[in-house]
């Protein structure tokens, strides 16, 4: 379905303006109730403004948005323009993050991690047949459509997407952490950033904390580049060999080598009987507690730092020659 944008004069005279859900790099989000019916909406609010010199982000957005049709992704419901503003009604998700909902939990086990990296593959996999690269993953764009307990996760912020035309992208964008070695290097790449992502989640959810970090940025993107990581004692003593066979496959070195989504949804790990049952709540919600309250207000930092290991190689993040702003910067919260 062709989603054109509606002109309004006043948002107002659509929706009912709730309350504020968020805010993002350059846009408000709020809930929103249609007028005469009781559907709401995440409604993302863009001053036209803030939008001089990233129309293309937007649009982009939006592009990719009207392609996307699957259970396990935010749609986009409709687009509505006023003269000051640009509307996207996005589909309502309402159960929370990721790492919320697991330390909310009276019980969780490498099952529980195995079916919500299945999700995830299956919509990333999705994308990826559509040609889109999706570019952004990370736990606080998988949000859970409900707060019930059967609830499907979701994937979200399309922010820095892009349709891949070619055969490779060359624009280095991403949250320092999960972006994958070709990245760093300013090689072109492909949809194996997304899988490489995804390898780092999955790590994540099995421990509580991140394969690859350090509070030195060039030390952090040393150890992407190398894709040095361990399986450390005690936190990997309970978890079946099976899983982590599953993440060497994912954060392999080589993006030539590295698992597709469908050779990953193939895995046993994921298709098969074998994550194991045992409760790793505990373990795992203590070391989120220890190694997450602090991202938040590190991300911004590590985004201007990323810039400038990016210009190291003498290349802007879009990959021009010549040093200027990099229109990611705002894009990488």
């Amino acid at each position: 379905m062709l989603l054109l944008k509606k002109q309004t004069e006043d948002i107002s005279t659509i929706y009912e303006i709730r309350e504020k859900l968020g805010s993002g790099a350059f846009s408000e989000v709020v809930l929103a109730q249609e007028r005469g019916s009781a559907h709401l909406v995440a409604l993302k609010c863009i001053p036209k403004k803030v939008l001089r010199g990233k129309e293309a982000l937007v649009e982009n957005e939006i592009a990719v948005l009207r392609r996307v049709s699957h259970p396990n992704i935010v749609a986009l419901e409709d687009v509505h323009e006023s003269p000051s503003h640009l509307y996207l009604a996005m589909e309502l998700v309402t159960g929370g993050e990721l790492f919320d909902r697991i330390m909310e939990r009276g019980s969780y086990t490498e099952k529980d991690a195995s079916h919500l990296v299945g999700q995830v593959l299956g919509a990333v996999s999705y994308l990826h047949s559509l040609g889109i690269v999706h570019r952004d993953l990370k736990p606080e764009n998988l949000l859970y459509a409900t707060p019930f307990e059967d609830s499907k996760i979701m994937v979200s912020d399309f922010g820095l997407s892009k349709i891949q035309a070619g055969n490779m992208l060359g624009t280095a964008c991403g949250t320092p952490g999960y972006v994958a070695p070709e990245l760093l290097e300013q090689k072109p790449y492909g949809k194996a950033v997304d899988v490489w992502a995804l390898g780092v989640i999955s790590y994540i959810l099995l421990c509580g904390y991140p394969p690859f970090y350090d509070e030195s940025d060039p030390e952090l993107f040393s150890q992407i580049l190398r894709a040095s990581y361990e399986f450390d004692s005690p936190f990997w003593d309970d978890i079946s060999e099976s899983a982590k066979d599953f993440i060497r496959h994912l954060l392999e070195r080589d993006p030539q080598k590295r698992f597709t989504c469908q050779q990953a949804l193939q895995h046993l790990w994921i298709s098969g009987d074998v994550a194991l049952d045992k409760d790793i709540l505990g373990s795992v919600s203590e070391q989120i507690q220890r190694n997450f309250a602090r991202t938040h207000w590190k991300r911004a930092f590590n985004a201007t730092s990323f810039l400038r290991h990016i210009r190291k190689l003498g290349q802007s993040p879009d990959g021009e020659e010549t040093p200027r702003q990099g229109r990611c910067q705002g894009q990488v919260d």
